[in-house]
């Protein structure tokens, strides 16, 4: 396993495929920007442009935090690179309330060169206060997806939906895809990410492994369990050493497209 290099000229380039004005086969490239390109180039293409991708980050035993709740430090300074990248990739990051109020992330891209997507809260009862950190206006759009009448402040979209037991993960995306939101991160809780994942609306999925043992506390995903190891999932995987963690990239869409190359382009 080759440790990815994220250098600057081959972030340029990941974000030059992902504006369609570059291909991913030209170059002179170390090895280390060669496992990047693979990496991250494989979320920039052009036809990864309707793409409902994943992201994890859990402990070793599978953990996602401590029983007392702290999540600070599960993922390690690469691990959190590679989510702020991920985020640099997406038109919208989308998490469910429960992570929006225990963990008030800011959903940017502060650590890496790029845009901040769009942030996108699922809120079926409208728990989320309005005087949250992350509904601030700071140019980035707002959503906010619930099914009750809730008044939210002045640019904040709200998207109304109904639900059952939970807002049907299908008419997030088609809703978020009207609003010309194609790419998305599903980025929490691991409840949220196992409702995309068993709806079958998942692309990718990347579970990013720090070098830790916490012991207990919440499992980063949890699915429905199976009889058999027959009827797991099991998704075509590669692994990628990013320093500080390993990243698992599980492709789970049925079609998969070549990378982009001159070719393809028509150069």
């Amino acid at each position: 396993m080759n440790l990815v290099d994220v250098t600057p000229k081959v972030w340029d380039r990941i974000l030059a495929v992902r504006r369609d004005q570059a291909c991913l086969c030209c170059g002179d490239w170390s090895e280390g920007e060669r496992q990047a390109l693979a990496l991250y180039g494989a979320l920039a293409q052009p036809h990864e442009a309707r793409s409902v991708v994943a992201q994890i980050g859990q402990s070793l035993d599978g953990r996602v935090a401590t029983v007392s709740g702290d999540a600070q430090d599960v993922s390690g300074p690469d691990g959190l690179a590679h989510l702020h990248q991920m985020r640099a990739l997406s038109d919208a990051v989308v998490i469910g309330v429960k992570t929006a109020l225990h963990d008030n992330p800011s959903l940017t891209v502060r650590l890496v060169d790029g845009t901040s997507p769009a942030r996108v809260v699922i809120d079926p009862d409208g728990r989320l206060p309005n005087d949250v950190g992350l509904l601030a206006d700071d140019r980035v759009r707002r959503i906010i997806i619930q099914a009750v009448d809730k008044e939210r402040p002045a640019g904040v979209e709200v998207v109304r939906l109904p639900r059952g037991e939970w807002i049907a993960p299908r008419d997030i995306v088609r809703a978020l895809r009207d609003l010309g939101l194609n790419r998305l991160l599903i980025e929490g809780g691991g409840v949220t990410i196992a409702q995309f994942l068993e709806a079958d609306l998942l692309t990718r999925l990347h579970v990013a492994v720090a070098p830790l043992l916490i012991g207990a506390g919440p499992q980063g995903l949890t699915t429905s369990p199976v009889a058999t190891l027959a009827q797991a999932r099991r998704p075509v995987t590669s692994s990628y050493a990013l320093g500080s963690d390993v990243v698992f990239d599980c492709t789970l869409s049925a079609h998969t497209a070549p990378l982009v190359s001159c070719q393809n382009m028509g150069a």
